[in-house]
């Protein structure tokens, strides 16, 4: 039996042990010109392959840090700009009627359960077709774009993809433009996205924000129904500020004139500054509650944690102010009444996978999947992580762990540590192995990344090293002093690692949706 060794080693291919000097992290956001097949035969794969040649989020959100934030001014002239090229104004998405979401904990999880709410809307006759935007994707990029509940196909991505690709060369042609000018990957998709919903006639979307939302490539939105912001806390300060009244005026920053605004409940410091910009737009701000039957389970939650609770009660209040704005009756939810059938049934059946996701392997190996990446999601994270293995206290616990491009991940780790403390059912060590890897999807001889998990918005170089994973390892050691840690520098290592670790156990899989993406591919679920 190994004790207590600060490392570990099992049979596993190209094992990396830390520590080593780390270097400092390098990007590029040249513009790639990228030549494409014939119309006729542009598939899937080529639309991916052109995305994957845009400037990357990660670039972009680098560039807006050492501009000083001055580079957010120019966001939405560039992105009214790009809609334009396209063939559309931003008036042109009111008649989808969406419903837009910010924040910085659980916002995609919201979009989720409104999107869940509206098909039982549509399911009654009262809307004919929802569209649900979000990010990131986990297996493949068409999941960020939904039609009535469900991604488009391979072939409705290329059309809508090539669509937007298109227009967007034919303007450069004619207005003299650099032809290889073209929108960087969110901002990119966000034009397919909206483009693809008008070409549906989608009568209801949900569109969650990318980061922020005052700067936000999806604020091109001119009149929402609705809007809403979950809950806040402290992520992307180099875009967004560093204090938490200063990312809450980037949030509330999606509040539109008549649209009416829900929040949850916020820090006292943050809730002050989202009020002041209601106010200053002129909108209702409602906090919203939990309704009794969510808050005491009798209504049963697709997304089993307990802190979705609060995500469900936002999107429950902003798609009933939202049904209500487009002239629908339906029935009317009271904290003094249940919740009506249609409700509970939105509630119940909304699937999103990598938050809150258990998925068992076999008798002998549970993984607990949840994309937390900030310091509040992942002390949530960890409490229902806690949770799911008090009724199994005697299993091996695993954690495999990464966060690429966040700042200050040692204090995500410390986050999580700290939840960990009040929840597991013992805490010495709170893991018996914590595995550290990148997100680069399969391991040599198996392709590297798969295409629509391509690493574009990592740094290189420090990937190679595994310069952030050594790092990671070294601060869970402090927090975690019994922990046997390795390093490994693929997803499909990490899992073929944990699955190697003799007996019942239980693998945590947190710190980044690009990872749990990466998981879920090479587990095939």
């Amino acid at each position: 039996m190994l004790c207590r060794p600060r490392s570990f080693r099992i049979a596993a291919p190209r094992l990396q042990l830390f520590p080593r000097a780390s270097a400092s992290p390098r990007f590029s956001s040249t513009t790639v010109v990228m030549s494409t097949p014939s119309s006729a035969a542009r598939t899937y794969q080529d639309a991916i392959t052109a995305l994957n040649s845009l400037q990357s989020n990660f670039a972009v959100l680098s560039a807006v840090k050492a501009s000083g934030m001055n580079m957010n001014l120019q966001a939405m002239p560039e992105m009214r700009e790009w809609v334009r090229r396209i063939g559309y104004t931003p008036a042109s998405f009111t008649p989808l009627n969406l419903l837009h979401i910010a924040g910085t904990k659980g916002k995609g999880s919201t979009a989720a359960f409104a999107s869940s709410l509206l098909q039982q809307h549509r399911a009654a006759g009262l809307i004919q077709k929802t569209g649900l935007f979000t990010s990131p994707h986990l297996r493949a990029v068409r999941e960020r774009i939904q039609l009535n509940g469900a991604p488009l196909s391979e072939p409705e991505f290329a059309r809508y993809f090539f669509e937007v690709w298109d227009r967007l060369a034919a303007s450069a042609a004619a207005e003299g433009r650099d032809p290889a000018d073209r929108p960087a990957y969110f901002r990119f998709l966000t034009l397919v996205a909206l483009h693809a919903y008008v070409a549906e006639g989608v009568d209801s979307a949900v569109i969650e924000v990318g980061v922020g939302g005052e700067y936000d490539s999806t604020n091109v939105i001119a009149a929402p129904t609705v809007v809403g912001i979950s809950a806040l806390g402290i992520d992307h300060v180099g875009v967004l500020g560093v204090t938490l009244p200063e990312i809450a005026w980037h949030k509330a920053g999606i509040f539109k004139p008549g649209a009416e605004a829900f929040s949850v409940p916020q820090p006292e410091e943050a809730m002050a500054v989202v009020r002041e910009r209601a106010a200053e737009i002129g909108v209702p701000l409602e906090v919203v509650q939990v309704h009794p039957e969510i808050a005491s389970g009798a209504a049963k939650l697709g997304l089993a944690a307990e802190f979705q609770k609060e995500n469900a009660a936002l999107a429950l209040a902003m798609v009933q102010a939202h049904m209500r704005k487009l002239g629908h009756e339906v029935p009317e939810v009271r904290m003094d009444a249940p919740l009506p059938e249609g409700v509970k049934r939105g509630l119940e059946t909304v699937k999103w996978d990598g938050r809150c996701q258990s998925v068992v392997e076999s008798a002998a190996l549970e993984w607990c999947i949840d994309g937390a990446h900030t310091v509040e999601s992942l002390a949530a994270a960890g409490t229902w992580f806690g949770g799911r293995t008090n009724s199994a206290p005697s299993r091996t616990r695993i954690l495999i762990f990464n966060q690429q491009n966040r700042d200050a991940p040692e204090k995500l780790l410390h986050a999580l540590a700290v939840s960990l403390k009040t929840s597991l059912p013992s805490t010495t060590p709170l893991f018996t192995y914590a595995i550290f890897c990148t997100n680069v999807t399969f391991a040599a001889g198996g392709g590297g990344y798969k295409p629509d998990l391509m690493g574009v918005g990592a740094d290189t170089k420090a990937v190679a090293e595994l310069t952030v994973q050594k790092a990671l390892a070294a601060a869970w050691s402090e927090e975690d002093p019994g922990v046997q840690v390795a390093v490994m520098p693929t997803v499909q290592e990490a899992v073929e690692m944990a699955r190697g670790i003799e007996g019942e156990k239980v693998a945590f899989v947190t710190g980044s949706l690009h990872l749990v993406g990466g998981v879920l591919e090479v587990l095939d679920v």
